[in-house]
């Protein structure tokens, strides 16, 4: 009993001080998403979001990986970071749910995952473990990796006639092709797609952002015939840049997808929602976007219309449509 007391003092010790806030920084943002009104979770009638007609879907065939062990690499002092802390990701395979990411983190613990999508989980971890640490000391994502993700393939979603990559599917033997080229998963360059350009090639952004991908006007160069909307051209644009995000986040894939929609380690939940009463309303970083891209459009369903989330911040911009 005597010895007892002193390891429980330390233990307390050692707790308190894994809680580090880490640094912020500067990320090049994409155009903000919005949030739409949405039906219930359980709801099977689903709104259109903007131009794409999506619609939500049930889908038991699913992309597992095997169990991994993967470490964060450390980029060189020369190179930028964006991960907060290097830290392990360890097996989970007598824990986690069949048909569930299998990867646990050492500082944001279980990832929480559920077979079936629900407002806050799904297959790929819970909004608050893909959200680790932005209402405390500042976004830390756990370490996933490509390899590590629950995904549907792009093609058997399209098999079901209410998928909501429908509008997409005129371009799928690019999402392949480029997403074999770069590493990456076809269902994730469609997911992008259809987030920033409801899949419509000729969609220019306010900011002037070209096609499929919204890709910025200084990444045009080498368009064929000038064309930045070139469908080819603008996915392998949109899929290299990508890829060169993930890489510079050390092969994390959860840093890498909030730094495409304008997160950055460190990230709280006051500086995310600091725009809400600024000119730029939907400027806001969606606190609910890793959750809906994850759990939401890589499982084939359509996460605006499922209602994916908790946080809800941008619904109360007047501009948000």
């Amino acid at each position: 009993m005597l010895l007892g007391f002193p390891v429980v003092i330390l233990s307390l010790v050692l707790a308190a001080q894994a809680n580090i806030a880490h640094g912020d920084r500067a990320v090049a943002r994409h155009h903000a998403r919005v949030s739409l009104p949405r039906a219930p979770l359980e709801s099977s009638t689903l709104r259109r979001r903007k131009s794409c007609n999506v619609h939500t879907k049930s889908i038991s065939a699913v992309k597992t990986t095997s169990t991994h062990t993967t470490t964060k690499k450390t980029t060189t002092a020369a190179k930028k970071t964006t991960v907060a802390a290097q830290v392990k990701a360890t097996p989970v395979s007598n824990q986690a749910q069949a048909g569930t990411i299998k990867v646990s983190d050492t500082h944001c613990g279980s990832s929480g995952a559920t077979t079936q999508t629900t407002s806050t989980t799904g297959p790929n971890g819970a909004l608050s473990w893909m959200n680790c640490g932005i209402e405390s000391g500042g976004w830390n994502p756990p370490h996933v990796e490509v390899k590590n993700l629950v995904s549907v393939d792009l093609k058997t979603s399209l098999k079901d006639p209410n998928s909501p990559f429908a509008a997409c599917a005129k371009y799928v033997a690019y999402f392949y092709q480029y997403a074999d080229e770069y590493g990456l998963e076809a269902i994730m360059l469609a997911a992008f797609a259809l987030q920033e350009s409801s899949c419509n090639p000729e969609t220019v952004g306010g900011g002037g952002e070209q096609g499929l991908m919204q890709i910025t006007k200084d990444k045009c160069g080498g368009a064929p015939g000038g064309n930045c909307r070139d469908p080819s051209f603008n996915i392998k644009t949109g899929a290299a840049y990508f890829a060169g995000v993930l890489r510079d986040n050390g092969g994390n894939v959860l840093a890498a997808v909030g730094e495409y929609n304008g997160w950055a380690p460190g990230l709280t939940k006051a500086k995310a929602t600091a725009a809400r009463y600024s000119e730029c309303c939907t400027c806001q970083n969606n606190l609910d976007y890793l959750h809906q891209y994850f759990n939401g459009w890589l499982q084939g369903k359509n996460a605006y219309a499922l209602h994916l989330g908790k946080y809800f911040n941008l619904d109360v911009c007047p501009d948000k449509n």
